[in-house]
């Protein structure tokens, strides 16, 4: 019994608390602080925290910090971290059903996104459950446009221009584009151009805003290619781990970040377009002739895809088209 005493005097000592109890997550992310995303899974950690009383605590580590951008899954699975954020449609090249939102023009406004993402989310939880993964939550970014240093009428305008890619898809648009496809990450762009690696991209506003793409390209083309999203998940086992109270505080938080994040996003575009604007970047859309380049290659990209994708990516095009 003294030695139990000693022990609990000890602890109070050393200051001890339920709250050192505490079960202590980390969860890396790709993007800066000031990103929408990573600001919807800083409020959602601290929405875990509270609902918990503090038996959870989420630790974000923004800005590729702890895992570059292409770690972050392989970390959670193996149980380096317990949860993580990333783009879906990098994972393309484990499974072609990650890249359904990036194929250009089959989704281009945020209602056909949306009704894209209820369909294809079933077939995309399936495939992070057979890594041992749970998908917690999806959101959106706002739609791709074209960044450019000097003014593009026409896709041969385009031609060996090396263009930044993120994903499969974006490089293998970059290919039928004419241009030189190189894969950036998003924490490195400014050092890519900088250094001559790229002299375009095509990405979202609030990765324009995020690099401050006005240092240097003065072009933005609103074409609205596609909207990817990026896959908030936890490792299965140590979601399981957690007491059940605390596992159903951890979806209702998911739930309500999912709910936000698209909210977000739809209201944060004319916003962003208005801070690349404030930079010096000129907002246009694309000429009628480049439109009709580009929508000729979403619909090449699309059937690539769909012959990739096999039987289940029939069923999400159906699915998306008759719903």
């Amino acid at each position: 019994m003294k030695t139990f005493a000693a022990l609990v005097a000890a602890g109070l000592a050393f200051g001890f608390s339920t709250a050192a109890l505490a079960e202590k997550w980390d969860m890396p992310t790709a993007y800066p602080d000031g990103n929408y995303h990573t600001e919807n899974i800083r409020r959602f950690a601290q929405d875990v925290k509270a609902a918990t009383n503090g038996g959870l605590e989420i630790t974000i580590h923004s800005n590729a910090s702890l895992f570059k951008h292409p770690e972050i899954k392989r970390a959670v699975q193996t149980g380096q971290v317990q949860a993580g954020e990333v783009l879906m449609s990098i994972l393309a090249n484990e499974d072609p059903m990650f890249e359904v939102d990036s194929v250009p023009f089959l989704a281009t406004s945020f209602d056909q996104a949306d009704k894209l993402a209820k369909v294809s989310r079933p077939f995309v939880e399936q495939r992070f459950q057979k890594t041992g993964l749970r998908v917690l939550f999806t959101v959106p970014w706002t739609p791709q446009g074209l960044y450019t240093k000097n003014p593009v009428a026409q896709s041969a305008d385009l031609k060996g221009v090396k263009l930044r890619t993120y994903n499969a898809s974006t490089s293998r648009f970059a290919e039928l584009i004419g241009a030189v496809p190189a894969t950036v990450q998003a924490a490195e762009v400014p050092q890519a151009f900088s250094a001559g690696l790229i002299s375009a991209m095509i990405t979202s506003p609030a990765t324009g805003v995020d690099t401050q793409a006005w240092d240097f390209v003065k072009n933005y083309y609103d074409v609205q290619a596609f909207i990817p999203k990026n896959v908030v998940f936890v490792n299965e086992r140590a979601f399981r781990k957690l007491p059940e109270d605390t596992q159903k505080a951890v979806l209702k938080a998911a739930a309500d970040a999912e709910t936000r994040g698209w909210e977000t996003a739809r209201k944060a575009n004319d916003e962003l377009l208005g801070k690349l604007r404030q930079g010096g970047m000129s907002i246009q859309k694309p000429s009628a002739a480049f439109q009709k380049e580009l929508e000729a290659i979403g619909v090449q990209m699309s059937g690539e895809w769909a012959t990739k994708a096999g039987e289940d990516g029939s069923k999400v095009l159906t699915g998306f088209k008759t719903q």
